[in-house]
C-alpha cells in the first residue's frame, strides 16, 4: 500500500487474505503482486474496516493476447507470431545447472549436440528452432536488453555469460525475425530480460552437486533517491564426466570439466517518470577441458553496454543502444592413435575479436495505429592465428552490418496486424590470409538485403485466435565459417570463404485458445532457406572424418508446434509442448544424392512436459520430461543419434528468514543420450544430483 505519506507492505495467506495498518490515510493506492502473476493496483479511499479485493491474472496465460514481437514494445492486439515466455521463477525452479538446460521446457528449442553448456565446448552450442539445424552458429538471435549475445566471430552462444540472478525472464519468438533485427535471427529470436537495479535487495545460491560440482552466485542492488546500482557474479566448477561412450574409450579420455567466473555491474539513473539511462558491464572467463589432456579452450569476453529509454507522452516512445565486446578465445586441437591410447597435438587456435555497435528505435502511437522505425550498426574486427603441423596462418578480416526498418501495427474490431520490411547491408572488409610469408587478399564484398514481414491475426471470440504470417530472412556466413579450421573430436570442419548467405522465406498459422484454466496453441510452419551454409562430408575412416562448408543448394523444414498450459499459477499446474519437424535437402546439385536426406542434428520428433506443485506448508516441487527422437550427425545420415528420453526433478521449501532450500535430479534413469558421432560415439550427461540454498533479503524477497 501506498500513500502520500509513507509505504507499508505485507504478505498474503494461503487463501490470499491480508490486513494493513492505515495509520489514518485517507487515500492510498493497492498494488498486488504474486509470483508468475500479472500485477494488480486499485486507488480506494480507506477508513478501519475496509474490505478490498485484487484479482492477479495468471501471466502465461494472458501473454498470448499482450505480448508482441516489435522491437518498441508497443501492445495492440494479438501479435501474430508464436512466442513463449519463461519467468525467472520457471527458470530458477527448473532441474538444470545451466541457462541453455532451462530452456529446453521450449519443444522447439535444441543446441546443435543435443547437450548442456556446462560441459559442451562452445563451439557446439548453436541453437536450432523449429528444425532448422545449426552448426557451431546459430540460426538464431540471441539479444539481452536489445543488444545482441551471439559470439560476434563464430555465432555460437556463450550460455554461461549472464549471472543467473540477473535474468528477469526469457522470450523465445520463433521464424524469421530479420525484418527487425537483420542478420542472424533467420530462424528466430530468444529475447533475454536482463534485470535492471530495482529497490534494495540481496541474493545468494550456493549449490553442490555430483561430478564435484560446486557453483556459487549472487546479487546485490542499492538505491540513492534517482541512482540505482546492481552487482552479480557467479562461480561455477565441475570435474565433468568422460564423454566417449564405454564401448570406445581408450586411455586418452579424461572427463570434459569447465571453470567460470562472470560478473555483471549496471549503474542506472531514472529520468522522469518512466524514463531510464543505464551503463553496464559483463565479464565471463571461462577454462574447458574437452574430454583428452590435450584438447582445452578458454574465453575471456568483455561486453559494455550503454542505453537510454524514453518516453514522451502516452504516444511516443523509443530507446538507444551503444553496445561492443572485447574477446579472446584460444583452443588446442588433436589427433588421436589406434585404440585411443596416444595423443598429438595438431593445431593451436588463438583469436581475438573486437566488437562495436549502435542501434535506436522509436515509436508513434495513435488509438488504432502505431508506427515503429529504427536502425543499428555493427562493426566486428577480428584476428585469427592458427599453427597447425605446416607454416603459421594467421587471418585479420572485418565485417560491418548497416541496417534500418520500419514497421506498421493496426487494429480495427476483432482484426490485428502488423506489416513491416528492413533494408541491410553487410560487408566483409580488409581480409587477408597469410600462411607462412605468403599473403593472400580476398576482395571485399558487400550486399543489400530486404527483409519484408506480413502478419494478421482474427479473434474469434475472447478465448480463441486465429493467425498467419508470412516473411522473408537472411545470414550472413560469420568469420569462424568464412576464414576457421574447426574440430569436434575426430571431425575437422574446413572454412570456406567462398560462402554467401542464407535466405529464408517462410509461413506459419495456428490457433490460440485462452480458457480460465488452459492456455493452448497450435501453429503449422513452413520455412525454406536456400544456400544454407553446412557441413558436407570430403572423406571418412573409420577414426576420422574430413568435412567443408558449403552452400548447400537448399533445405526446407515444415511441422507443427504445440503448446499447453494448464493452471497456470495454481496448486497443481503443468506444461506440455510438442514439434514436429519434417526438415530435409530439397536441392544441392553438387551432390544429388543429399537430396531428401535429414537436416544433420535435428530430430523429427520433440516432446516436453512439466508439472508444478505448490504447497505453503510443504513447498514446490518439478517433474520434467523430454523425449527426441532419432538424427543423424552427418549429411550424408550414415551416423546415426538414438532418440532418448529425459526424466528431471526439482523441488524447494521456505526455512523461513529469507532461506529457502533445494534439490534436483537431471537424468533419473541415467539414460544418456547420444551427442555426436565424430565419428566416435560420445554421450550426454549421466545422473546428476544437486542440492543447495538461497537466501534472499529486500522487498522482493519478503
Amino acid at each position: 500500500m501506498e500513500t502520500t505519506d509513507h509505504r507499508v507492505s505485507t504478505v498474503a495467506d494461503g487463501m490470499g487474505a491480508f490486513a494493513l495498518d492505515l495509520n489514518g490515510a485517507g487515500t492510498a493506492v493497492l498494488h498486488a503482486y504474486g509470483q508468475e502473476m500479472n500485477s494488480a493496483s486499485v486507488t480506494v479511499a480507506v477508513s478501519d474496516g475496509t474490505e478490498v479485493q485484487l484479482v492477479l491474472s495468471p501471466s502465461s496465460l494472458m501473454q498470448d493476447a499482450t505480448v508482441t514481437a516489435t522491437r518498441s514494445g508497443v501492445e495492440m492486439g494479438p501479435a501474430a507470431v508464436t512466442q513463449s515466455s519463461l519467468s525467472s521463477e520457471k527458470l530458477t525452479k527448473y532441474p538444470a545447472l545451466t541457462l541453455d538446460e532451462s530452456l529446453r521446457q521450449h519443444a522447439g528449442f535444441e543446441l546443435f549436440r543435443r547437450s548442456s553448456g556446462w560441459i559442451q565446448n562452445p563451439t557446439s552450442q548453436g541453437v536450432s528452432l523449429r528444425g532448422l539445424g545449426s552448426t557451431a552458429v546459430s540460426r538464431t538471435l540471441i539479444l539481452a536488453n536489445s543488444a545482441p549475445l551471439n559470439d560476434p566471430f563464430g555465432g555460437w552462444i556463450h550460455w554461461n555469460e549472464l549471472p543467473p540472478a540477473t535474468i528477469e525472464a526469457v522470450t523465445i519468438t520463433s521464424g524469421g525475425g530479420s525484418d527487425l533485427y537483420g542478420s542472424s535471427a533467420l530462424g528466430g529470436v530468444i529475447d533475454i530480460a536482463a534485470a535492471h537495479p530495482q529497490e534494495p535487495r540481496a541474493d545468494v545460491s550456493i549449490a553442490s552437486a555430483g561430478e564435484d560440482t560446486r557453483t556459487a552466485n549472487g546479487r546485490g542492488d542499492l538505491q540513492q533517491g534517482k541512482w540505482h546500482e546492481l552487482a552479480a557474479g557467479e562461480d561455477f566448477r565441475t570435474a565433468g564426466y568422460i564423454l566417449t561412450a564405454p564401448a570406445v574409450r581408450g586411455p586418452v579420455d579424461v572427463p570434459a570439466n569447465v571453470h567460470f567466473e562472470n560478473g555483471r555491474v549496471e549503474v542506472d539513473r531514472t529520468l522522469g517518470l518512466t524514463g531510464r539511462a543505464f551503463v553496464t558491464g559483463n565479464l565471463l572467463n571461462e577454462a574447458r577441458g574437452n574430454g583428452t589432456p590435450v584438447t582445452t579452450n578458454g574465453t575471456r569476453l568483455w561486453r559494455y553496454l550503454a542505453g537510454d529509454d524514453w518516453s514522451s507522452g502516452t504516444r511516443a516512445s523509443g530507446r538507444a543502444r551503444l553496445f561492443g565486446s572485447d574477446e579472446a578465445y584460444r583452443q588446442r586441437f588433436s589427433s588421436l592413435g589406434a585404440g585411443r591410447r596416444a595423443e598429438t597435438l595438431t593445431r593451436v587456435q588463438k583469436n581475438e575479436t573486437q566488437e562495436l555497435g549502435a542501434s535506436t528505435d522509436a515509436s508513434f502511437h495513435l488509438a488504432h495505429i502505431a508506427f515503429v522505425g529504427g536502425a543499428d550498426v555493427r562493426d566486428i574486427r577480428a584476428g585469427n592465428r592458427e599453427k597447425p603441423a605446416t607454416a603459421l596462418q594467421v587471418t585479420t578480416s572485418r565485417q560491418r552490418f548497416i541496417g534500418g526498418f520500419g514497421e506498421v501495427i493496426a487494429e480495427h474490431g476483432r482484426w490485428s496486424g502488423a506489416a513491416s520490411i528492413r533494408v541491410d547491408s553487410a560487408s566483409n572488409l580488409d581480409t587477408t590470409m597469410f600462411t607462412g610469408p605468403v599473403a593472400t587478399v580476398i576482395p571485399n564484398r558487400n550486399e543489400i538485403v530486404s527483409s519484408p514481414r506480413v502478419g494478421v491475426v482474427r479473434q474469434l471470440s475472447r478465448q480463441v485466435s486465429l493467425h498467419g504470417s508470412g516473411f522473408r530472412a537472411f545470414r550472413t556466413p560469420t568469420m569462424n565459417e568464412l576464414y576457421r579450421t574447426g574440430q569436434v573430436g575426430q571431425e575437422t570442419t574446413q572454412a570456406n570463404p567462398k560462402l554467401v548467405s542464407e535466405r529464408a522465406t517462410g509461413a506459419e498459422g495456428g490457433v490460440t485458445v485462452a480458457l480460465p484454466r488452459v492456455a493452448v496453441r497450435a501453429t503449422y510452419f513452413w520455412t525454406e532457406i536456400n544456400r544454407p551454409v553446412a557441413a558436407v562430408v570430403i572423406s571418412s575412416t573409420a577414426t576420422s572424418i574430413l568435412e567443408m562448408r558449403q552452400n548447400l543448394g537448399q533445405i526446407q523444414s515444415q511441422g507443427i508446434e504445440t503448446s499447453v498450459d494448464v493452471n497456470e499459477g495454481h496448486g497443481v499446474s503443468g506444461s506440455f509442448g510438442y514439434q514436429y519437424a519434417h526438415a530435409v535437402v530439397t536441392k544441392f546439385s553438387a551432390q544429388p544424392t543429399l537430396v531428401g536426406n535429414w537436416i544433420p542434428d535435428v530430430a523429427r520428433e520433440i516432446a516436453t512436459a512439466q508439472l508444478r506443485f505448490q504447497n505453503v506448508r510443504f513447498g514446490e516441487l518439478t517433474l520434467s520430461a523430454r523425449n527426441s527422437g532419432r538424427a543423424f550427425d552427418d549429411s550424408a545420415n550414415t551416423f546415426v543419434l538414438h532418440s532418448f528420453f529425459q526424466l528431471d526433478v526439482y523441488g524447494e521449501r521456505r526455512l523461513g528468514r529469507g532461506f529457502t532450500a533445494f534439490v534436483s535430479g537431471q537424468n533419473l534413469l541415467d539414460r544418456r543420450a547420444d551427442v555426436a558421432r565424430t565419428p566416435v560415439l560420445t554421450q550426454g550427461i549421466p545422473f546428476i544430483a544437486q542440492g543447495g540454498v538461497r537466501y534472499g533479503w529486500g522487498a522482493r524477497n519478503n
